[in-house]
């Protein structure tokens, strides 16, 4: 499975960007896909998370009520709608899948996209 993010850039606090990501290959394989982020030296950190049927979310608290997670399955594609961004949203950003069926809230993945900019400035 490869996995190509796009959307990233340059907003202002306060202002919004969405983001998606496109899996190919095996895509009938994909469960659970997700967005993780990583500042500059900071290590990786898990951002939100949806499941193949598209009735279960997560989010890590610091995100939560500003970002949205989504899939469209015909598209093999998860966006990530981000809002009321701040400057401690910057990172890049990275989408992420499983491909083996497990409950929504275990940490590993098993293929990374290649990441996507999003700068927040003050």
């Amino acid at each position: 499975v490869q996995l190509q993010a796009s959307g990233g850039g340059l907003v202002q606090a306060g202002g919004s960007l969405s983001l998606s990501c496109t899996a190919s290959g095996r895509t009938s394989t994909v469960y659970t896909m997700a967005w993780f982020r990583q500042a500059p030296g900071k290590e990786r950190e898990f951002v939100a998370a949806i499941n193949r049927n598209r009735d279960v979310e997560r989010y890590v608290d610091s995100v939560k009520g500003r970002f949205t997670i989504s899939r469209d399955n015909t598209k093999n594609t998860v966006y990530l709608q981000m809002n009321a961004l701040r400057p401690e949203d910057t990172a890049v950003y990275y989408c992420a899948c499983r491909t083996w069926v497990t409950p929504i809230d275990t940490p590993s993945y098993d293929y990374f996209g290649q990441g996507t900019q999003v700068t927040v400035s003050s």
